[in-house]
This record gives C-alpha cells, structure tokens and sequence, in this order.
C-alpha cells in the first residue's frame, strides 16, 4: 500500500513524498489480528523484501497466537519491518480473542508523553514558519526539528524555530554531523536531546557523551535488544522503533534493559499508518520521549484507530490495537495473498 505524505517530507540524506507499507492479516477461525511493516530502505529493506519473508515464513507461525517466543525463535532474524507486523498482528489477535486492548494484555496504563511534531529540514526561516503554524492550534506540546543540511545554518535553525514557540524543542541530525560540529553546535541550542547525530557506529560516540551539554540519543545505533549495552557507553538514551526491532515484544525488552543501564527511553516511528502508529502507542507508556507522528503527516490516514488527546497519541481502548477495518495482505499456510476490506 502507498502512503501519501501531506507535503514533502525532507531529512539530510532523502526527500519523499509517499511511503510504502505492507499489511498483514493473520487468521483464527473468524478472528483476524493485523500489523504493518514499514520496510526502512537504510537497512536494505523494502516492501517487496518484506512480502518475500512473509510468503517464505508463514508455516512458522503455526496456530497458537500466544505463544509468541516459540513463533519467533522459528522466524528468521531478519526483515525486522516484517517481523513487526507479525508481531503486531499477533498481539491485537489475542487482544480480540480476549477481548482487551493490547496495552491491557502488557498491563499497561493507556497513556504516554506527548508526541513531537517533526519539522522537517529546510532554511531557517521557512522551518520556523512552518512551526509556527503547527503550534497555532494547541494540538501539539514538543517539536522535533531535522537537522543535518550540512550548510553551516543548523543552529541559526533552532534559533529561528525558538523565536517563534516556547515548546521543547529535540533534534534529530540522522547522522550528519562530525564530533567537531556536534560540539559546536550543541552548547548553543536549547533542547531536550539531540539525536543521532554521528554516524552510526562512530567511534567519537563515546567522547561526544563526556562532553555534549545536550542528551545524546541514538536512533541508527539501536535496533534490537543486543545493541543496548553498546549504546550506554555512547548515548544517553535509545531511540525504539518497532521497524527496527522487530515488534513490540522486541520493544519491551529493550525499554527494560534501557532502564537497568540507567538509559533515557524514546520511541520513533516511520512514515506509517494509524495501524503501525497503534502499536506503538499501546507501549508509549514505557518512555521518556514519543515521536508517533507518522500518520499525522499524511494526506489521509487509512487506518484510523490513535486519537491525538492534548498532544498525547492515544491508542483505542477497543480490544487489540483497535484499528479500523482494512485493505491487507494476507498471511495464510498458502502465502501471501491480496485481501480486500475486510
């Protein structure tokens, strides 16, 4: 399925206007449970990689859906995108089957922070502009602004954005910035974090923590549970995202271990529809700082089913993730196959 954004959408490395995702519908008896993948291409990902995992993996699900760590010892580690709508078409199966929302099935309060807006990379001016017309009505309570043009202007950025609005403000930089620019640049910005800002892997990671007045938190660095301790000695906080990690079962572990290490907790999305944003919202309540804006970039979400309460990304107190009814594909013993509204 294509997503279409409601204006161009532009970080440091890319620009887009659509998005591409795959739905998932997985059957028990009359029951269905649905999940979306939101293949990301810095991973080498991709809709149609996706769909080959699913078609090549679904006699590995078997007809439990609670038994979730056998499903998922079976399933290849890999096509994480993939892995997340299984997941997220699992959980809201038994949440229907049991007749609960999923944040109830993890014994989960509803609620979660304030979702950011994200003001996407452009001149000073025109991102403060946009900004200001994003907080004219209230509706949201943090912005995260995208950094990383690599034109020298990122702090006159976050200058002009601050001149127009009092929100806090975050930064994610998507790994375009040097150490030397990242301190530089850091002291003379007043954030909540900084995210990402040096290569994934960079081994300046851990002398920018020491010296950074700003949290650093880490989005490319961090996708599954065994990334966690690394990030410690680099980052002041993950940033969780159920494309990356494979789900929501994934994600829980990882906001646990985040903790033990005395890590701040975020969680991202992609480019998604209410149904990838819900799943997400179901563990919102795990984390320090929530970035679920992914459907509210649209032109029109077709699968509504979050509601934006006070700037908090709401997920339905319905059974499941309590996702409208959809246009999916598929997962039977057959493969993958088209589906219409079900």
């Amino acid at each position: 399925m294509t997503l279409r954004l409601a204006e161009t959408f532009t970080i440091s490395r890319s620009s887009e206007d659509e998005a591409e995702v795959v739905d998932v519908e997985l059957r028990k008896g009359d029951m269905s449970g649905f999940g979306e993948a939101a293949p990301i291409d810095r991973y080498d990902e991709s809709t149609e990689s996706a769909l080959a995992y699913l078609e090549a993996n679904a006699d590995a699900l078997g007809d439990d859906p609670f038994a979730l760590d056998e499903i998922f010892d079976r399933l290849p580690r890999e096509q994480f995108a993939a892995r997340a709508a299984i997941d997220a078409a699992l959980h809201d199966l038994q949440g229907k089957l049991v007749g609960e929302p999923v944040h109830r099935l993890l014994g989960l309060p509803r609620g979660g922070p304030p979702t950011s807006w994200t003001i996407w990379l452009g001149d000073p001016d025109d991102m403060a502009r946009r900004a200001e017309m994003a907080t004219a009505d209230g509706r949201f309570r943090r912005l995260k602004l995208k950094l990383g043009a690599r034109d020298g202007l990122d702090v006159e950025r976050v200058r002009a954005v601050r001149g127009v609005t009092d929100l806090p403000l975050q930064v994610d930089v998507n790994e375009y910035w040097s150490l030397d620019e990242a301190i530089e640049y850091l002291p003379q910005m007043d954030l909540q974090y900084c995210e990402q800002p040096l290569p994934a892997g960079s081994e300046d990671g851990r002398e920018l923590k020491r010296k950074s007045p700003v949290p650093i938190f880490v989005d490319e660095d961090c996708h599954t549970l065994d990334d966690v301790s690394a990030c410690a000695e680099r980052a002041h906080g993950i940033n969780i995202k159920l494309a990356k990690s494979g789900g929501i079962r994934e994600a829980v572990r990882m906001a646990h271990a985040a903790r033990a290490l005395g890590l701040g907790v975020m969680l991202g999305c992609m480019i998604e529809s209410g149904l990838g944003i819900a799943a997400g919202a179901h563990i919102a309540s795990l984390c320090d700082h929530v970035d679920l804006d992914g459907n509210l970039l649209l032109a029109d979400d077709p699968r509504p089913g979050v509601e934006l309460v006070d700037g908090v990304q709401l997920p339905s107190n319905a059974p499941g993730l309590g996702v409208k009814a959809l246009s999916s594909y598929r997962v039977a013993a057959g493969g993958v196959e088209p589906e219409g509204t079900v």
